[in-house]
């Protein structure tokens, strides 16, 4: 794989004709040292965030250990990268066949589930496993999270008793589990969570041996900065040191954006202009599909020498394809002299970016490039304004 500076240099001595996709494999591995160093309990990277083989890898020798899976082909993907790896099938509904090869030819023991329907499932499947840590998942607010996961999958209030006593029978360990939404913007949502737990413990009087907090934990983006994730990680540790468990209970938590969001970012050209309109060679069915479908804002910069002095102004992007729906509305802050030609870099698509990418109408690009400068935005360091290829403009 090809390394380069930064992403200016690349784009001013290369002028790529197609979408560039850049990581920074620095970003990655700071990302999982922080969360290994200060998360009070044991961190598994949500392997749907980014599936990539070498992000995999980064992480695991930055001290990763334990991956959340959600299907059998991420099982397979992980064993196969890291066969020394913890393989934790976390998806609340599962496949017969997916959770049996998962036990028997993956060692699986972990398992995620919501109702009796999925706990029978778990038992037949693994021919009534005695080593099993079943994991109920408890359905709690996502009112402080950016995405909803609040809909889908979650016992109620009035399930959680009768299922976490049929799963501390059927368990070797019992976790109880939760996910409050992506990019939960304040701890308080993990507060909140955390006394919902509490009630079911309470309300069921099981031993629980695993609280596992899921995923949320932000990145930063424009109009979402969100507070230092150490806050995070004491409120969690209070909540959990609160509980009403054993001693020897394990935390556990499933960051998956908060971990890969820094490692890549994308280059594309600007094909046109319309007004306030950039037809770019990216888009909602490549690596912007957050942008277009949820309307997520990325930092942009534009990628130029000499840089312009021109004032920012709104744009909203179109995407290669024929299709109206490839459009980010933004809005994104951009130089007002944008002209067909330039090169824009969108950050913070190491999550989802490139998990959600398609090759629809024939376009896209597999060309990945290794830079060495910073992430146009993090958590993790403190950005100043250095050189040109470092400035966000949020």
């Amino acid at each position: 794989m090809h390394k380069h500076h930064s992403a200016l240099g690349l784009a001013t001595a290369l002028r790529p004709v197609q979408p560039v996709t850049l990581i920074r494999p620095h970003a990655a591995s700071r990302a999982a040292r922080f969360f290994v160093e200060k998360f009070p309990g044991r961190s598994m990277y949500a392997v749907k965030a980014n599936p990539s083989p070498e992000l995999i890898q980064i992480l695991w020798d930055n001290g990763i250990t334990h991956y959340d899976v959600a299907s059998i082909a991420e099982v397979r993907l992980v064993a196969r990268t890291l066969p020394d790896a913890t393989l934790c099938f976390m998806h609340p509904v599962k496949a017969e066949e997916a959770i049996s090869e998962a036990y028997f030819t993956h060692g699986v023991r972990v398992f995620s589930l919501d109702s009796m329907e999925e706990l029978d499932k778990i038992v037949r499947a693994t021919r009534g496993a005695e080593d099993l840590t079943l994991c109920v998942r408890i359905r709690v607010s996502s009112d402080l999270s950016k995405l909803s996961l609040a809909s889908k999958f979650g016992a109620m209030p009035g399930e959680t008793k009768d299922l976490l006593m049929a799963a501390r029978q059927a368990a070797d360990a019992l976790g109880i589990c939760f996910h409050v939404g992506s990019q939960a913007m304040s701890p308080d949502a993990y507060a909140q969570a955390m006394e919902r737990v509490r009630a079911a413990i309470v309300e069921a009087g099981v031993t629980v041996d695993v609280v596992d907090v899921g995923g949320g934990f932000p990145s930063t983006y424009p109009g979402m900065e969100p507070p230092p994730l150490e806050l995070y990680f004491e409120t969690i540790h209070r909540a959990f040191e609160s509980l009403p468990i054993s001693y020897s209970a394990e935390l556990w938590a499933e960051p998956g954006r908060a971990l890969c969001a820094e490692y890549s970012s994308l280059i594309v050209r600007v094909e046109k202009r319309r007004g306030s309109e950039l037809y770019i060679n990216d888009g909602a069915y490549g690596a912007l599909f957050d942008a277009a479908h949820i309307g997520w804002r990325f930092p942009v910069q534009l990628l130029r020498e000499p840089d312009s002095n021109a004032r920012d102004m709104e744009f909203s992007f179109y995407g290669p394809t024929c299709d109206d729906l490839d459009h980010m509305a933004g809005p994104f802050m951009l130089p007002a002299d944008m002209a067909a030609g330039d090169y824009i870099e969108i950050g913070m698509l190491g999550a989802y970016g490139s998990a959600m990418r398609t090759a629809f109408n024939g376009f896209g690009s597999d060309e990945t490039i290794i830079v060495e400068d910073e992430p146009m935005a993090s958590l993790y360091v403190r950005m100043e304004r250095a050189p040109a290829s470092n400035v966000v403009k949020l």
